[in-house]
């Protein structure tokens, strides 16, 4: 749909600590993707650091990334870890993560160059 996390507010998971839905009202296009946030400040935080807000790997689960697939993420599990967003595929993707992050992101930065570029193919 063009649509990144679903509607949900990448900025919110950093201000409000939860996953919440942004409104079509507040709207900008960044790469391509059409990004919704809660309101004018959220827009504004993202427009200004997309790279900080917008969850890591393109929304696609690290835990999968690490382990050589391209699983999208869902919006609704989800961790922030050394102030990066990142989205899980399932709670026991996010657990594992959380177990040991830096093992996993090791793996998964090493990885994703070429699950992107599969991905654009």
């Amino acid at each position: 749909t063009g649509l990144a996390i679903s509607g949900f507010d990448p900025v919110a998971y950093f201000t409000e600590g939860m996953a919440l839905v942004g409104a079509e009202r507040f709207e900008a296009v960044q790469a391509g993707a059409i990004w919704r946030f809660r309101n004018e400040g959220n827009k504004a935080a993202f427009a200004a650091h997309p790279e900080v807000y917008g969850p890591q790997f393109g929304g696609h689960d690290p835990v999968d990334a690490a382990r050589g697939r391209v699983v999208e993420g869902v919006p609704t599990i989800w961790l922030i870890h050394d102030q990066r967003l990142f989205l899980f595929a399932s709670e026991t993707g996010r657990t594992a993560f959380a177990v040991d992050p830096d093992g996993f992101l090791k793996v998964a930065e090493r990885q994703w160059p070429k699950l992107k570029a599969d991905l654009v193919r």
